[in-house]
């Protein structure tokens, strides 16, 4: 039996500004993703978001990014690999202390946007992002872009990792994300997206921008909170995948 984890990034409002529909999206999760204060989220949604997770019986992971609130974490920063494992554990501890407070457990570890996709790309990021989440606890399970070098990075420290693909982003050759900029980066349509994640599933590949099918590992699907179409999608795909047979569950730890 084919096996995945659905997953979406939660917590993202700030203050007086509202992201996303946490409250309504979560039962169709089994892991959740939860923005620690630096490119999104503060105390009292973090706080909020994590008790909606314990209620809901959904897996919670530190969602560590740049430090950019007005970009949303999706603009590039030149920082250092000390940097990276600096701000990572920094977020880590911060859901923690949150995730603690509740009696729950922390499940695991997703860097956000543009910290996310340096981390696919560049070795140095990826093991200083790795090391940050094994030394605050080797428990922790890495989930980082299917077959990158942040996913590499956690194999190699013994950490446990997810192989992670996107339900509503498109593909390069090179196995990268589209970048958002790039026209037909984002997909919007709830059908290609569920057709898109069951070939994931089933079929261990996923159509590339340029025509071409790549290998593609998936152990969690990702759904943006933030997208315009998240609720849908997140309804639809998991209906579907368990009219297909497909168990949908947190991955596993040791």
């Amino acid at each position: 039996m084919y096996r995945v984890d659905l997953n979406c990034d939660l917590g993202e409002s700030f203050g007086a500004y509202t992201m996303g529909t946490d409250e309504l999206i979560l039962p169709f999760l089994t892991s959740a993703n939860i923005a620690c204060g630096f490119h999104a989220g503060d105390p009292h949604v973090m706080f909020n978001t994590v008790k909606l997770a314990i209620q809901n019986d959904v897996a919670i992971g530190a969602h560590p990014g740049l430090p950019d609130l007005n970009g949303f974490g999706r603009r590039n920063m030149d920082i250092s690999a000390q940097e990276a494992y600096e701000m990572v554990v920094y977020q880590i501890g911060a859901l923690y202390g949150f995730v603690k407070a509740a009696g729950g457990t922390m499940r695991h570890v997703k860097p956000h946007g543009a910290l996310y996709n340096m981390a696919a790309k560049r070795q140095d990021l990826a093991e200083a992002i790795a090391e940050a989440v094994y030394k605050v606890n080797p428990e922790l399970i890495l989930f980082g872009l299917s077959g990158s070098e942040l996913v590499t990075a956690g194999e190699k420290i013994g950490l446990i990792t997810a192989h992670e693909v996107f339900a509503d982003r498109t593909y390069q050759a090179d196995g990268t994300l589209t970048p958002r900029k790039e026209a037909g980066a984002m997909i919007t349509d709830q059908q290609q997206a569920v057709s898109q994640v069951v070939r994931m599933i089933k079929e261990g590949v996923v159509r590339s921008q340029q025509g071409k099918d790549i290998a593609i590992k998936a152990d969690t699907v990702c759904i943006h909170g933030d997208g315009a179409h998240a609720l849908a999608f997140a309804s639809q795909i998991r209906s579907f995948l368990e009219e297909s047979t497909i168990a949908i569950r947190a991955v596993s730890g040791r």
